[in-house]
């Protein structure tokens, strides 16, 4: 592993924050109903110091697991440092986790409190919390009889001292969101959160006149490191977002500088802005040199991001005509790679050094590599302590000489910046005897403007084919014979297109239009909107034989 250098951790930056920074505002949280409260660092700190206050009084074990199940909101990040000031570990849960996930997790982590906050399925998800199991609520909560938030921070005073946690100590379990299997709990120490913020920041030139919208799970390490920590490292303001029909607004309002999102809403606000001016128009526009620079503001002021310096795209690959789109917009959209074992500190693409197609380079003080069968090794100062309760699974995670085995396949260019070709696990073999990686086929396919997510499968089958979930903008029009025509004729040209670029065993048979859209609901995605390979392939698998039978290129489902 790589050795500890000096940094700073995160609560010894909070102390000096509410000190320094005291009566300047940190965290915007809408409330409902237009309303919206605002903490300056001295309130936030001292709420956290209150809860912090009554969690001891609870003479909990040293270090004892507390959970945290909520979407993001302004009391996730002081319940965060309350934890940690009352010498206690944080295990956040995604907000869209079904009721069996969330009774695996809160057992296997063996919490001893559960914090109940801003939720929308928390009738689905109730059952789930063991009935001994103590829990608060936030402010935003869905109703409940638990103790309040508000209640508590009213009767208890602020803990007085600063609690001082070591680098090497424990700070929170992450339980991977689960694409196969049972989630696994990654144990990451406060010097990972530290030297992940503070390497982030030098990097991008992150300073506190940045402002930040947190509304990725903070559950996620992308968000927590990217945005929490990052905010925590350089006393940046964060805002929050209401609800998802407000989330123009929340952007708006928040006037972000620094913006991390993730591909599907890219696409999103891109058809977002195609409804109100077409493509070619735009395109024709911004070939004009005094129009072009209007329109460009235009474009951006009308999602918030008119002051934002550059974006940030991870969890999945984003297409090459997206990312284009945004930067011929001047918005400088930077992809990113990370795990959560790495606490997403691993690689990202530099402003000015970027390359379309590649996630970016190492982020300072990462090393990495690619070993004889092609999988990407990376050695991060912000590497896991390991999986909670699996020593066998932490082993068979690391090389000898500490670098974390990541699954996936790349190549590393002259600038060495990496590439990510697909997963080692995620290969399959046709009937053929050939094995097929399917994300480089995937990445062909998803540019398409009415394909939202695709899954390239075909396991034992002569040739690989595609199955595709539309947009909501066009899934919407299915029924339409019309538009199936029309859609027919250029998934057709696709497929001739993508089966030029790739080997003859790699050329797609047919693409399936799938008639649902694959959601975190039905379990088809992950929380971090990821595609679940296993349940995707298993739904559709008995419908195969039909479909290759039937010769057709484009099948309706």
């Amino acid at each position: 592993m790589t050795s500890l250098k000096k940094v700073t951790l995160p609560l010894e930056q909070v102390y000096r924050w509410e000190k320094a920074k005291a009566d300047d505002i940190y965290l915007t949280q809408p409330m409902g109903n237009g309303v919206i409260q605002e903490y300056t660092w001295n309130r936030a700190v001292g709420e956290a110091r209150r809860m912090a206050s009554y969690l001891k009084s609870l003479d909990l074990p040293p270090k004892s697991n507390i959970a945290i199940l909520s979407k993001n909101c302004a009391h996730w990040i002081m319940n965060d440092l309350a934890i940690w000031m009352a010498g206690h570990v944080t295990v956040p849960l995604y907000p869209t986790l079904n009721a069996e996930t969330v009774n695996y997790i809160l057992k296997h982590s063996e919490s001893k409190v559960l914090f109940v906050g801003k939720l929308d399925d928390w009738d689905h998800m109730k059952s789930g919390v063991p009935a001994d199991l103590p829990c608060i609520s936030y402010p935003l909560s869905p109703p409940t009889d638990f103790p309040s938030w508000d209640n508590i921070v009213a009767e208890h005073a602020p803990m007085k001292e600063d609690t001082v946690r070591d680098a090497d100590e424990l700070a929170t379990i992450v339980y991977t969101s689960g694409s196969t299997g049972q989630p696994k709990g990654v144990m990451l120490s406060f010097y990972a959160m530290g030297v992940a913020a503070s390497g982030v920041a030098d990097a991008l030139d992150i300073n506190q006149k940045d402002r930040m919208l947190s509304y990725l799970p903070l559950a996620h390490v992308f968000e927590r490191y990217a945005v929490e920590q990052s905010s925590l490292h350089i006393g940046a303001q964060l805002f929050f977002a209401d609800a998802l029909d407000t989330f123009l607004d929340d952007l708006r309002r928040a006037k972000p500088t620094v913006f991390i999102s993730v591909p599907r809403l890219w696409s999103k606000f891109q058809l977002g802005i195609f409804k109100k001016m077409p493509p070619k128009k735009i395109e024709r526009l911004l070939k004009i040199p005094f129009v072009s620079k209007i329109v460009k503001k235009k474009v951006l002021t009308a999602l918030g991001l008119e002051y934002c310096r550059f974006a940030g795209s991870g969890s999945a690959p984003l297409s090459s005509d997206i990312i284009n789109w945004y930067r011929n917009l001047g918005l400088e959209l930077l992809e990113g790679y990370g795990m959560s074992e790495n606490f997403a500190y691993s690689h990202i693409s530099m402003p000015g050094r970027s390359k379309v197609g590649f996630v970016g380079e190492p982020l300072p003080g990462v090393e990495h590599r690619i070993s004889e069968i092609g999988e990407i090794e990376v050695n991060s100062p912000a590497n896991m302590m390991g999986y909670y309760k699996d020593e066998e699974k932490t082993k068979e995670s690391f090389t000898e000489d500490g670098f974390l085995l990541t699954g996936d396949k790349g190549e590393i260019d002259n600038g060495n910046r990496l590439k990510i070709t697909g997963r080692i696990k995620e290969m399959f073999k046709t009937s053929k005897g050939k094995y097929v990686a399917p994300a480089p086929i995937e990445n062909k396919i998803i540019g398409h403007e009415c394909i939202e997510m695709v899954c390239v499968a075909g396991a034992e089958c002569p040739q690989p084919h595609a199955l595709i979930m539309l947009s909501d903008e066009t899934f919407h029009r299915y029924s339409e014979p019309e538009f199936r025509k029309e859609l027919d004729e250029s998934l057709t040209k696709l497929i001739s297109e993508v089966n030029s670029t790739v080997d003859p065993h790699e050329q797609l048979q047919f693409m399936t239009i799938v008639n649902i859209q694959w959601s975190i609901e039905n379990e088809y995605l992950t929380p971090t909107m990821k595609i679940k390979r296993n349940v995707i392939e298993d739904t559709y698998k008995p419908l195969q034989d039909e479909w290759y039978s039937s010769r057709k290129k484009v099948i309706w489902q």
